[in-house]
């Protein structure tokens, strides 16, 4: 005699060939995010995540991408660094938008050091470009710049070397 109760659902294991069509899946849609700029690995997690992937199968894909130099944190870094000093903005800003993005502490140095020579032409170009005049006589406009170009992430010792130089 059979019974007309419904059994409950039954929980199924994911297979092995499930598995790895998510990770197939989620391979494609980070080397989609991939060929539009480069990411940070911390930046292709959360729009993986974003995308509803699981976070366990995201890791094992990146650290693939990563074995496969296709996320690779350096060369992220140095066109993220490049671009943003390109900009206007200076090693400070960029260092702290780095971290942001998940870049180690090692490789945001390495990459600054890197571009070291082009700190004083980028602040001379900005104060060009915001303040169209000489280097300021009075306190109260040194005061003003100094704020202004150490918003945009310039030293004070950058800052200094450039009102001291005077060759606006």
């Amino acid at each position: 005699m059979e019974s007309s109760v419904p059994l409950p659902m039954s929980w199924k294991r994911i297979s092995e060939e499930a598995s790895a069509a998510d990770a197939a899946l989620i391979r494609a849609k980070a080397m989609e995010l991939l060929a539009r700029r480069e990411h940070s690995r911390l930046e292709l997690r959360q729009k993986l995540m974003q995308r509803g992937f699981p976070t366990e199968r995201i890791e094992s894909v990146l650290d693939q991408l990563v074995a496969d130099r296709l996320l690779h944190e350096g060369r992220y870094a140095e066109l993220y660094a490049c671009s943003r000093a390109d900009k206007g903005y200076g090693p400070l800003r960029i260092a702290r938008e780095l971290r942001e993005r998940g870049i180690p502490e090692d490789l945001v140095a390495a990459t600054l050091a890197d571009l070291e020579s082009l700190w004083l032409p980028k602040l001379r170009e900005l104060h060009r470009k915001r303040f169209k005049t000489l280097i300021p006589t009075d306190t109260a406009g040194i005061i003003q710049q100094t704020r202004v170009l150490r918003q945009c992430g310039f030293t004070l010792d950058q800052i200094k070397v450039l009102f001291e130089n005077g060759e606006q």
